[in-house]
């Protein structure tokens, strides 16, 4: 295994070019958010434009649309069709595949629900979507269903599972898991064929091809609602910006934890908010 250092996640980073645009740092899609959690959607979205995307659109459903552009100042809204329930429908898909052929990265689940039409949505969209994706939260709760759709990807994919999830979308306990995180992290790399973002303290990230990385930042501080979804939002954003899969997980995971130890020194472990790993990239 390695172990993640500041020189490591710099030499992930490009210098900017003289002559740089908005398109030149890529364009994020994020798919987020249901009645009760606009705040993963906007947490997810603030993240990815301070991580460096030079476009960030959310697509919402539609009747939150109004929430979320009071939310977001930088990041764009695409309001979508949504279930009785106010969670995105699968009528939308059609719209969001359009789009998101017109973007670099795809973000997938914070905050969609666990409606079972959102849920077919997720599992129809992966299969279809021709873009790099970051898969989050209830994105891989939908998954859980059936693992296998990942079997039909034919695009790079980064899932960001906490041992939870982790238990949810495997054949491991979650006692297993925790017993050895190595293990787990491996085996569902090589299983899924993806970049897996085993969250926790000293997240792991693992490649379909046995590599193994570990992140030495972080804290107990960062134990708190949202955090995940300002880390999908990072690691979406440095995928946008051209990093191989394994750099963009690894250097969101390595600067989101760093995030988190600049902020415990002024906000104190009890008092640290997601929002706060934002204001300290």
């Amino acid at each position: 295994a390695e172990l993640l250092d500041s020189k490591w996640v710099l030499n992930c980073f490009k210098k900017h070019p003289s002559d740089a645009h908005k398109g030149t740092f890529g364009r994020v899609f994020i798919i987020a958010g249901s009645v009760g959690m606009t705040g993963a959607a906007s947490l997810a979205a603030t993240a990815s434009v301070k991580g460096g995307a030079g476009l960030v659109t959310l697509g919402i459903p539609e009747s939150l649309n109004d929430i979320l552009e009071i939310k977001l100042t930088e990041a764009m809204t695409m309001p979508l069709s949504e279930t009785q329930s106010r969670s995105i429908s699968t009528h939308a898909l059609g719209k969001v595949l359009e789009f998101a052929n017109k973007c670099d990265t795809v973000v997938l689940g914070p905050g969609l629900s666990e409606i079972e039409e959102t849920r077919r949505f997720v599992l129809e969209f992966v299969q279809k979507c021709n873009v790099p994706m970051v898969i989050d939260a209830d994105g891989l709760n939908a998954l859980a269903e059936n693992p296998k759709t990942l079997d039909k990807v034919h695009v790079p994919v980064i899932i960001t599972p906490h041992p939870g999830e982790m238990a949810r979308l495997s054949s491991m306990t979650l006692s297993d898991i925790q017993k050895d995180r190595v293990k787990a992290a491996k085996t569902a790399a090589s299983e899924f064929n993806c970049t897996v973002v085993l969250k926790g303290a000293r997240t792991l990230i693992a490649t379909p091809k046995g590599r193994l990385l570990i992140n030495p930042t972080g804290n107990v501080g960062m134990a708190t609602g949202g955090s995940g979804d300002v880390l999908s939002g990072m690691i979406g954003a440095f995928l946008a910006r051209g990093m191989k899969p394994h750099q963009a997980a690894a250097a969101g995971v390595y600067l989101h934890g760093l995030a988190g130890d600049f902020a415990i020194k002024e906000q104190t472990e009890v008092c640290l908010t997601a929002q706060d790993l934002i204001n300290y990239l």
